[in-house]
């Protein structure tokens, strides 16, 4: 980091030109994006500076990738940022572009313009029964009263918003919109001074409350969906016994740790580092990363990764990478490069505003103009452009999308879908190809053990060993007996030996629920009875309602595939099953590319998946579902989650999707037209502010009651 002052960096300095062969990556956390304009301005400008060569925004992480020569330092570059306009920092330093202070002014704004909306609504119901004379003024001064300090506070995300875009010579939607609150509250307090008949406060407040409740709701969206690299690499083991030469332990730190160090890693211990065991057998649960429900056996020789899970014995490991090196933060910088391609979906209103928004502005001035030059006077003539900004306010724009998602969002979960990300909905409706992981989402990602080969009396001792651990296996076990209703049988001196099982006697005969002498290369569990063993085998069932998802999603046009990093012959089994076609063995990487080659070809693939494997390809796609059971990392990288046994919500989603759009495209034409019909009315001086104010509102209820129509999909 260059030291001394700051300095700005713009095109005219002498930076050294972008060399194509010496180009590095550096990222910096935005907090202060907002919208699609926020996203056009960094990426075209930011390439204009000399020295760098490419800037794409993440949006949903506000973050900003630059590509750029290396003789720009980091400073540098966070100078050229805030060149725009934009305050930025190292990801290092706020990795997932939080602002506490901004999120708790946001709450405490909308908390203030609903209490304000609410009393002056009251005041203004009696303003409009036909309350007169003092009465009249009584009520605008209590409005304003109770108006101006409202705005004063509950609009300042907006108006520091569009005063900083302004002091940058640039624009954003929240300069059209301080433009007109500040107009219409200065009016109306004109008008309640001069004592005239009409005051707008309402409409000002009302209008404030209505925007701060969808840039609440969208900063909590946007909050989970950027939470999801820090829960990747929260899977990491957080320390680790090292060994000494003299042969002493002692617990370091995982930032601490570095290659060619000896680490103990105990049964049930998640690593915290990728390496190669040196010292004894196990058992590694790695379908973190690899989607295999399979135990992996490890021997001397054998190549472990931080987060997989150490299950059955003590092994001793000689860590090969570290930090930011492992195989773990591989996958989390994969999903970060994933999720560039996001930012390029704009909202529908964010696309639509745009070129609306300043339209809106410019009539109204037009409006001014013309009536002034008409010679109505300057007070008239401010009415008039005040009538066409408030009934021309983008409130029922604004009101097209988020109305639509909230109604189908809630009638997706009576469904058992959960909607994270509030551009799912538009990405799911253009989804025209399907890909399906296997392991945990085609299969219910739980071990169901095969009891066929006890009896009555096996059984009641396997439930009473199983139900004292919290061993995956147990666990399998436990709840596929009681289901049955088996009752455990007395056992004493029960006791849990970690990665050998639990033993215990019954009467006088050892009996023990216990890791097989012979590995398998499935899980399995030997229940033993004395002298003689009974082997479990233990299988993943498929979710129920396979085909007749399938059906579905072909019926509406979308073929469906297997991608997975289960074995080969095992997804072939799974996919000739169904009529699918599907490849198995891959590594994220490789899943990542086959979907990045569909979106080459100009396809829109929607990935349903579960584990750790499946965070890149969930982050690239299209658009992604997980189930509920899936990994934290997946959950946070997918835009809707289902939850149950069922895959039916996958299909259910699209179409609820599907239907979403054509309410939302039907909502626009609304709002359009409404504006089509009323700006002549307003231009021609037939329509005063309060008249703009209710035909505004009944603008912005006609599509919340459209939108309503979509609560009918839950069925």
């Amino acid at each position: 980091m260059a030291d001394g002052a700051r300095i700005a960096v713009t095109a005219a300095q002498a930076i050294p030109a972008v060399e194509a062969t010496r180009l590095i990556d550096s990222r910096f956390t935005v907090p202060g994006m907002r919208c699609a304009g926020c996203i056009a301005k960094i990426e075209r400008e930011l390439p204009r500076v000399q020295g760098i060569a490419e800037a794409r925004v993440n949006f949903s992480a506000k973050r900003v990738a630059l590509r750029h020569s290396p003789e720009l330092s980091e400073q540098q570059l966070i100078d050229a940022i805030e060149a725009l306009g934009f305050e930025a920092q190292r990801v290092e330093d706020n990795p997932l572009a939080q602002d506490e202070r901004d999120r708790r002014l946001l709450l405490r704004a909308l908390a203030v313009a609903g209490f304000g909306m609410m009393n002056i609504m009251l005041l203004s119901v009696s303003v409009w029964s036909g309350a007169g004379g003092v009465t009249k003024q009584l009520f605008h001064w209590l409005s304003a009263a109770i108006a101006i300090p409202v705005i004063a506070y509950a609009g300042r995300p907006f108006f520091a918003s569009a005063w900083m875009a302004l002091r940058h010579r640039r624009t954003n939607m929240d300069v059209p919109i301080s433009i007109g609150v500040l107009l219409a509250t200065a009016l109306s307090f004109y008008e309640t001074l001069a004592g005239g008949d009409h005051a707008y406060f309402d409409s000002a407040v009302m209008l404030l409350f209505f925007l701060l409740c969808g840039r609440a709701l969208d900063a909590m969206m946007r909050g989970r969906t950027r939470a999801g690299i820090d829960a990747l690499l929260g899977r990491m083991g957080k320390s680790a016994a090292v060994m000494a030469a003299d042969g002493t332990l002692r617990r370091l730190p995982a930032d601490q740790l570095r290659p060619g160090m000896v680490l103990l890693v105990a049964a049930g211990e998640a690593l915290a580092a990728d390496g190669e065991v040196i010292d004894g057998t196990s058992g590694i649960d790695s379908s973190m990363l690899t989607g295999e429900s399979r135990l992996e056996p490890i021997a001397p020789g054998s190549a472990v990764h931080a987060a997989t899970i150490n299950v059955m014995a003590p092994i001793h490991v000689r860590a090969t990478a570290v930090a930011s090196d492992t195989k773990l933060a591989d996958i989390a910088r994969l999903m970060d490069e994933a999720g560039q391609s996001r930012s390029r979906y704009v909202r529908i209103a964010d696309r639509a505003s745009r070129t609306y928004a300043p339209a809106v502005h410019t009539l109204a001035l037009l409006a001014f103009i013309g009536w002034m030059l008409a010679g109505v006077g300057w007070h008239q003539a401010l009415l008039i452009a005040i009538a066409v900004l408030i009934i021309t306010c983008p409130c029922a724009l604004g009101l097209a999308v988020p109305a639509a998602q909230v109604v189908a969002s809630n009638a997706l979960l009576k469904q058992g879908l959960l909607i994270k990300d509030g551009t799912a909905l538009e990405r799911l409706a253009e989804v025209d190809c399907v890909r399906f992981d296997k392991t945990g989402t085609l299969t219910l990602g739980e071990p169901w053990p095969d009891l066929s080969r006890l009896d009555g009396k096996e059984k009641a001792i396997a439930l009473a060993l199983a139900q004292v651990s919290r061993h995956p296996l147990s666990r399998g076990v436990a709840k596929a007996l009681l289901a049955q209703g088996v009752t455990p049988a007395p056992l004493t001196k029960i006791s849990e030996r970690p990665g050998e099982g639990i033993f215990a006697l019954a009467g006088r005969q050892t009996v023990a629920l216990a890791r097989p002498e012979v590995a398998a290369d499935h899980p399995t569990s030997e229940l033993r009875l004395g002298p003689r063993t009974r082997t479990i085998g233990f299988s993943d069932p498929l979710r129920g309602d396979i085909a007749e998802t399938i059906g579905e999603l072909k019926a509406m046009k979308l073929d469906a595939q297997l991608l997975s990093g289960d074995r080969a012959e095992a997804v072939e089994t799974v996919a000739r099953q169904f009529g699918l076609a599907g490849l198995g063995g891959l590594a994220p990487a490789e899943k990542l590319a086959l979907l990045e080659r569909l979106k080459a070809e100009g396809r829109r693939p929607l990935m349903v998946g579960d584990g750790l494997n499946d965070g890149p390809a969930l982050a690239a796609a299209h658009a992604a579902i997980a189930p509920g059971n899936a990994s934290d990392v997946s959950q946070q990288a997918a835009d809707a989650v289902f939850i149950g046994e069922r895959l039916m919500p996958v299909a259910r989603a699209v179409e609820v999707a599907r239907a979403t759009m054509r309410v939302v495209r039907q909502n626009f034409v609304q709002a359009v037209g409404y504006n089509i019909l009323a700006v002549p009315l307003a231009l021609a001086g037939l329509v005063t502010p309060m008249i703009a104010a209710i035909a505004m509102s009944i603008s912005s209820l006609i599509v919340v009651a459209n939108s309503l129509r979509l609560a009918g999909m839950a069925r």
